[in-house]
Protein backbone atom coordinates (compact mmCIF):
# COMPACT_ATOMS: atom_id res chain seq x y z
CA UNK A 1 0.00 0.00 0.00
CA UNK A 2 1.55 3.69 -0.67
CA UNK A 3 2.09 4.98 2.13
CA UNK A 4 -0.01 9.01 2.42
CA UNK A 5 -1.84 10.81 5.02
CA UNK A 6 -5.24 10.79 4.37
CA UNK A 7 -5.94 14.45 5.43
CA UNK A 8 -3.26 16.38 3.98
CA UNK A 9 -2.04 14.01 1.18
CA UNK A 10 1.57 14.37 2.50
CA UNK A 11 3.66 11.44 1.31
CA UNK A 12 7.58 11.15 0.35
CA UNK A 13 9.80 13.25 -1.25
CA UNK A 14 13.42 12.51 -3.14
CA UNK A 15 16.40 14.35 -2.32
CA UNK A 16 20.19 14.05 -2.26
CA UNK A 17 22.68 13.11 0.03
CA UNK A 18 25.76 15.90 -0.72
CA UNK A 19 29.09 14.04 0.57
CA UNK A 20 31.64 17.68 1.24
CA UNK A 21 35.26 17.00 1.52
CA UNK A 22 37.77 19.75 2.81
CA UNK A 23 38.72 22.23 5.42
CA UNK A 24 35.93 25.02 5.63
CA UNK A 25 37.95 28.79 4.52
CA UNK A 26 37.38 30.03 7.93
CA UNK A 27 38.93 27.10 9.57
CA UNK A 28 42.22 28.12 7.23
CA UNK A 29 41.63 25.30 4.06
CA UNK A 30 40.63 25.62 0.31
CA UNK A 31 37.26 24.99 0.77
CA UNK A 32 34.94 22.22 0.96
CA UNK A 33 34.31 20.39 -2.45
CA UNK A 34 31.63 18.17 -3.13
CA UNK A 35 33.10 14.45 -3.46
CA UNK A 36 30.01 13.06 -4.57
CA UNK A 37 25.95 13.17 -4.97
CA UNK A 38 23.60 9.90 -4.41
CA UNK A 39 19.71 10.02 -4.11
CA UNK A 40 17.93 9.36 -1.25
CA UNK A 41 13.92 9.54 -0.13
CA UNK A 42 12.49 11.45 2.61
CA UNK A 43 9.63 9.39 3.93
CA UNK A 44 6.86 11.48 5.49
CA UNK A 45 6.38 11.39 9.87
CA UNK A 46 3.37 8.90 8.97
CA UNK A 47 1.00 7.02 11.62
CA UNK A 48 -1.17 4.15 11.65
CA UNK A 49 -4.13 4.51 13.17
CA UNK A 50 -8.08 3.88 13.25
CA UNK A 51 -10.19 7.21 12.59
CA UNK A 52 -13.58 8.20 11.50
CA UNK A 53 -13.79 8.76 7.38
CA UNK A 54 -17.41 9.31 6.06
CA UNK A 55 -18.96 8.31 9.09
CA UNK A 56 -17.17 4.85 9.58
CA UNK A 57 -13.73 3.76 11.85
CA UNK A 58 -11.29 2.70 9.66
CA UNK A 59 -7.57 2.39 9.70
CA UNK A 60 -5.66 4.71 7.64
CA UNK A 61 -2.27 6.41 7.59
CA UNK A 62 -2.66 9.81 9.18
CA UNK A 63 1.04 12.52 9.36
CA UNK A 64 1.68 13.61 12.42
CA UNK A 65 1.16 17.40 11.75
CA UNK A 66 -2.50 16.53 11.48
CA UNK A 67 -2.87 14.75 14.56
CA UNK A 68 -1.54 17.51 16.68
CA UNK A 69 -3.60 20.59 14.58
CA UNK A 70 -6.46 18.08 15.74
CA UNK A 71 -7.63 17.60 12.13
CA UNK A 72 -8.33 13.93 13.09
CA UNK A 73 -11.37 12.38 14.78
CA UNK A 74 -10.21 9.11 16.29
CA UNK A 75 -12.63 6.46 16.26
Amino acid sequence: MFKKCVICGKNEVSGSIIVRKGLAKKKGGTGKKISRVSKRTFFANLQKMRIIIDNHPQKAYVCTKCIKKGRVQKA
